[in-house]
């Protein structure tokens, strides 16, 4: 049959790709005596490197008064230190031929530096000295403040997506900070004093609740020798608070409407509660969302978007800490109403939960995550990124080596067990987004 050739190609596709991918006998790590963890990879392929560190903070470590202070130092990170004024972090880093950027999501803050390897100790002073002697200076706190405000005010406004799933999250926790959105809510923003930011700071941005992840053309005991110098001062300080709240189950589907003028189409959002990244079930939910939205040949595709319901169809899912949401989106197409959109989407959700999938639909989705898994490979920013997420949400750098046969020992039956384990009604929560309510 057709696709069991293609299925083969795309197999042998990955299987010659993995031949050239790390392996975990070539990553090094070492600690230091104050608890900042170092992995390393040396890959000589380009004269390049970057540094990435995860900073185990974000959304979920906040509470309400100071949401969006994770976030906040995201920026003020950038904003001077003892020895590099205000922006002279990304100005010295240019010169040193340096490009950086930063995420904050509901768990991490990730900071990312891209650099010719020669640059290596300039990143190493300029990382090194934020995290000691950050400057939290009242000036620029009040105009990162307004930068801020602005960027959640604009983000709403822009993304019917962003705004839907605010809220939507809001209504589907009803205790676990999850429940409130990154960049924060607007009276806290306004509200933060620099008291909290000293707190936050000197609680989360200690070296011991940090991984850097080193890949490039590098040598390991080079980087130890600098990363002892360099950041083997910081003081050790106690380990932030647990999160202790635990979501309550979930016993029956929540709806929500979000009123927006402008809306054009109606958007729907659908988000089922999911376990933590690090749990068995993983794999399988993450080819489920593929399987569900990704691409022309997937299920939602071809039930909302071929059937003139939807002009597209997508899915998240981000890892975390704790137990999230698996969200799938859909815009309606001009005239359709969201009603008609998510009978459409619930009823091949109960047909795939009733008839599960088949060996074709399945090994495709394996082909093209063992493809992907092995092509972000390729890169030092793949391998940093994929290095540091392992490690920082799945127990340890070493399980990415048990992602390929994760991924190729799933069977049919595995699919529509998560599926009918996860995607019920009861822990579901329904969100529309519209000029005005139907």
């Amino acid at each position: 049959m057709k696709w069991k050739v293609l299925a083969a190609a795309a197999a042998f596709c990955a299987a010659a790709t993995a031949q050239a991918a790390l392996t975990a006998d070539q990553v090094k790590t070492f600690t230091l005596p104050n608890g900042m963890k170092f992995i390393v990879l040396e890959s000589s392929n380009i004269p390049n490197a970057n540094m990435y560190t995860f900073w185990k903070v974000g959304s979920r470590n906040e509470s309400p008064g100071t949401t969006g202070l994770s976030h906040f130092f995201e920026h003020m990170m950038f904003n001077g230190s003892k020895n590099y004024g205000p922006k002279m972090f990304d100005r010295t880093m240019e010169a040193n031929g340096g490009a950086n950027n930063a995420y904050t999501n509901s768990d991490v803050t990730v900071y990312q530096d891209w650099f010719p390897a020669s640059s290596l100790e300039t990143i190493f002073k300029l990382e090194s000295d934020r995290i000691a002697h950050l400057s939290i200076d009242p000036k620029m706190v009040e105009s990162e403040r307004g930068v801020v405000l602005s960027e959640r005010s604009t983000g709403l406004e822009n993304s019917n997506v962003r705004m839907l799933m605010e809220d939507l999250n809001s209504v589907a926790y009803t205790a676990h900070p999850y429940s409130w959105p990154v960049i924060g809510v607007e009276s806290d923003i306004k509200a933060w004093t620099l008291q909290d930011l000293n707190n936050y700071f000197r609680t989360y941005y200690a070296p011991n609740n940090a991984v850097a992840v080193i890949v490039g053309d590098v040598k390991a005991d080079k980087v130890k020798a600098m990363a002892t110098k360099y950041f083997g001062a910081i003081p050790k300080r106690a380990l932030p608070p647990a999160v202790r709240t635990v979501e309550p189950e979930q016993k029956g589907e929540r709806r929500l409407f979000v009123a927006k003028p402008s809306a054009t189409s109606a958007n729907l959002m659908v988000a089922w509660k999911v376990p933590e990244a690090n749990h068995a079930d993983h794999y399988a939910l993450d080819v489920l969302q593929t399987l569900l939205t990704e691409g022309k040949t997937s299920r939602l595709y071809k039930a909302l978007v071929e059937q003139q319901l939807a002009t597209s169809v997508g899915a998240d899912a981000t890892d975390g800490f704790d137990p999230g949401l698996l969200y799938v989106f859909a815009v309606a197409a001009n005239g359709v109403d969201a009603g008609k959109v998510e009978k459409a989407l619930l009823a091949e959700i109960d047909r795939l939960v009733k008839d599960g999938v088949s060996e074709e639909e399945l090994q495709k989705v394996k082909n093209r995550k063992l493809v992907n898994l092995y092509r972000l490979q390729e890169t030092i920013n793949g391998k940093a990124q994929q290095l540091g997420n392992y490690e920082v949400f799945f127990g340890g750098y070493q399980k990415l080596f048990d992602a390929p046969a994760a991924y190729q020992n799933l069977k049919p039956a595995d699919i529509q067990a998560v599926a009918a384990k996860y995607l019920k009604k009861s822990q579901r929560t329904v969100g529309v987004l519209a000029a005005k309510e139907e």
